[in-house]
C-alpha cells in the first residue's frame, strides 16, 4: 500500500467548474497532480505547478478547501483542494485529451468521486 498525496486548485467562474481529463483516465478532474517531491514546494505552490502544466494558466489561491480520502487499488489517495481564481486564458497542455467549463449544478456523472463533494462545499460557501 502507497500514500498518494495529490494537490489542485478548484477554479469556478460564473457557475461553471474548469474540469479536465488527461493521462490514462476517463473520468473529468480538477486540474492537478500528484506530488512526487515533499521537499521541492509547498502543496499551494504545487497545485500552481500542476494548473501551469496541465492549462497553461496562472492562480491566485483564494483559500483552502476540504482535504480528502479515497482509495485506488490497494493505495491510499489524499486530495487537498484549493480554491483559486485564474489568471490568463487557458493553453492546455499536451496530455489534456478534452477540458471544459461544466456547470455546478448540473455536474456529469463521469467525474471523480473528489468532484462533488468539493462542489457542494463551495455551494455553501456560496462561491459561484
Amino acid at each position: 500500500m502507497a500514500i498518494i498525496v495529490v494537490s489542485g486548485p478548484v477554479i469556478i467562474e460564473k457557475g461553471k467548474v474548469l474540469l479536465n481529463k488527461h493521462g490514462d483516465t476517463t473520468f473529468w478532474k480538477f486540474p492537478g497532480g500528484r506530488i512526487e517531491d515533499f521537499t521541492e514546494l509547498s502543496l499551494d505552490e504545487h497545485a500552481k505547478r500542476e494548473v501551469m502544466e496541465e492549462m497553461g494558466i496562472g492562480i491566485d489561491i483564494v483559500r483552502s478547501l476540504s482535504t480528502l480520502m479515497t482509495k485506488k487499488g490497494e493505495d491510499v489517495v489524499i486530495l487537498v483542494h484549493f480554491l483559486a481564481n485564474r489568471i490568463g486564458e487557458v493553453f492546455p497542455g499536451s496530455d489534456i485529451r478534452e477540458w471544459k467549463w461544466l456547470p455546478i449544478k448540473s455536474l456529469p456523472d463521469d467525474c471523480a468521486p473528489n468532484i462533488k463533494p468539493i462542489i457542494e462545499e463551495c455551494k455553501r460557501l456560496k462561491i459561484k
